[in-house]
Order: C-alpha cells, then structure tokens, then sequence
C-alpha cells in the first residue's frame, strides 16, 4: 500500500503543475486584467484617471510582462516561499486571504459531509431493503424534492423559519455581538446555534442524490446469486445485507469523495452569498469577477489540490470496503 501512495502521489505534480497552467491560462483568458477593470469602476465613478499611475502600477505588478514570465514567477513564490502572490483588489497577500476563509470552509464542508453520509447511509438501506413500502415512497417524494428545490431557495425558506419561530439573527456564521469577539466558549456556542442551517442546506441535494443512487445499487446487488446462495444457508437477514451487499454498494459514497470536497468549497458559491458566509467560494467568485488573477488562480490550485487529495482518499477507501480491488 505505501508504495502506491507514493506512486499516486508523484503522479500529482506533475498533474498539479499542469493544472495551475491550466487555470492561469483560463483566467488570462479574459479581455483586459485587473487594472482595465479599475479604470471601468472609476470611469463609471466619475473619478479621474491618471494614465501616468497606471503605467506605474502595470510596471510594478507586471502586467506588462508575458504570459510565461508571470506564470513562473508565481510558481516560483508559491514552491520556495509559500507566497502566493498580492491581491490587487484587497491589496494584501493572497496566502493570508485564503488561510483567513479556509478554516470556516473545511468546518463547513467536513461537517456538511458527514451529515450527508449519516442521514443519506441508512435511508439508502431501508429504502432498497422495503422497495415500495409507505416508508420508501415518503423518502422518494422528499429526496426529490431535495434534489429539485435549488439552494439558494431553501436558504432564504430556513433564514425566515429561524428569525421569524426561533428568534435566531440570520446570516453569517455568528450573531452581530460576536462578529468582531475574541473566541470564547460563548462565541463557541453562538457559531454552533448559527452552523445547523448552511449543513442542511448545503447537504440537503448531495444527501438526496445519494440516497437515490444508494437505494438503486443495493437493490441490483440484493438479487444477485450470492444473496440468494446466503439467504438459502440460513445466515441472519443482517448479515447477508451488511456483509457484502452494502459494502459494494457504497462504492458511490467513497468514490464522489473525489468531487464532493471542491464542490462543498466553490459549488455553493450562490448559498454562501445568500448566506452571508465567511467562506472561499463568495471571494473566489469576486476574485473572478475583478480579474484578481493571483487571487483567483490560487484558490483554483488549492481546489486541484482538493481534488487530486480527495480522488486519492476514495480509491484507498473503495480498495477497503471492496474485496475485488486490489493496489498494483
């Protein structure tokens, strides 16, 4: 097993470089750079341009120089200083942006995960072990409506249920007396009363996609002849549903671990602005919009990076949960 890892981990920097030129390409791409979108707002202002500023900031930012030219020197600064360039629009370092919204996205997005496995595992179960029962049809009608209610909509639904019922201020991650606080166990509390509605909503599709996908694959794998062959030697119904047939149907759970980790990071990028969350797909979507290209291109890396991360995790679990694979 170490061996392969190792392996799989070589073959990610090569991929990882190739996907950082990608997505600097990409965002180069795009009429204009950050200054041409400057001069915009300040033109739409009403404010004064001084051509000779421009100059000044294009020669001190590089702008000027090639494409290539930029592309290394980025790359240079990330691989010997971790410095992943300056952020034009906040005027900071990038590193110091990202780090500042990556904690609140991981606790988000771990915790978005495991309350998609925990509700979406044993819903997936019942539904395919009592096809068309009253139960599996009440499942089915909400899943649906999971998977057809867009995010942002639920979003807006459970803000008005928790201010209007539950006294609870909406929007962000804290309530307005602990925005700015030093952490406490009262701001503790607060960011945990404030946590269980961008859960629900963010896992709310993921959770009934799976639970549709779960309920599909254990029902083919339950008619297949070594149940039939258990059920015939007299094993316990739980066994013979948890002993294999559930391991290989969970396949699609460890497997969408690959995508799911960047989705919950930038795919909720519209809940995230409805909401009002501290998290890197509003900024992400920002640094899009402005052109803020070191900005931009480092959160598409670090998403790379989750994805490459995330792809190796499901095949080490899917090489676990299924007696069939094995590492070469």
């Amino acid at each position: 097993m170490l061996g392969y890892i190792f392996k799989r981990v070589l073959y990610m920097i090569p991929t990882l470089i190739g996907m950082s030129l990608i997505s600097f390409l990409i965002i180069q791409l795009p009429p204009g750079d950050y200054l041409t979108s400057m001069i915009a707002t300040m033109s739409d202002s009403g404010q004064a341009v001084d051509p000779a500023q421009i100059e000044r900031l294009k020669e001190i930012y590089g702008f000027d120089d090639p494409f290539y030219i930029q592309y290394l020197k980025w790359m240079w600064g990330i691989v010997s200083r971790g410095d992943f360039g300056w952020s034009f629009e906040w005027n900071q370092p990038v590193s110091g942006l990202i780090w500042a919204r990556m904690g609140s996205t991981l606790v988000i997005s771990l915790l978005s995960l495991l309350f998609v496995w925990i509700v979406a595992l044993p819903i997936g179960i019942y539904s395919a072990v009592r096809r068309h029962s009253v139960g599996d049809h009440v499942f089915t009608f909400f899943g649906f409506i999971g998977l057809a209610v867009p995010n942002f909509i639920l979003a807006l639904t459970l803000m008005y249920i928790a201010y209007r019922y539950l006294g609870q201020s909406v929007g962000g991650l804290n309530s307005p007396e602990f925005a700015e606080a030093p952490w406490s166990l009262a701001k503790v509390g607060d960011f945990l009363a404030h946590l269980w509605i961008p859960i629900i909503i963010i896992g709310a599709s993921g959770t009934a996609a799976l639970i549709r996908i779960l309920r599909a694959n254990l029902t083919d794998e339950l008619h297949k002849p070594y149940v039939i062959t258990a059920r015939a030697k007299g094993l316990p119904e739980y066994k013979v549903i948890m002993k294999y047939p559930v391991r290989i149907a969970l396949n699609p759970f460890v497997s969408a671990i690959g995508w799911v980790l960047p989705h919950l990071v930038s795919g909720v990028t519209i809940t995230a602005i409805v909401l009002n969350l501290p998290t890197a797909g509003p900024l992400l979507f920002r640094a899009l919009v402005s052109q803020d290209m070191y900005l931009a291109g480092s959160f598409i890396l670090l998403l790379s990076a989750l994805t490459l991360v995330g792809m190796l995790l499901s095949d080490l679990l899917l090489a676990l949960l299924d007696p069939r694979i094995r590492f070469n």
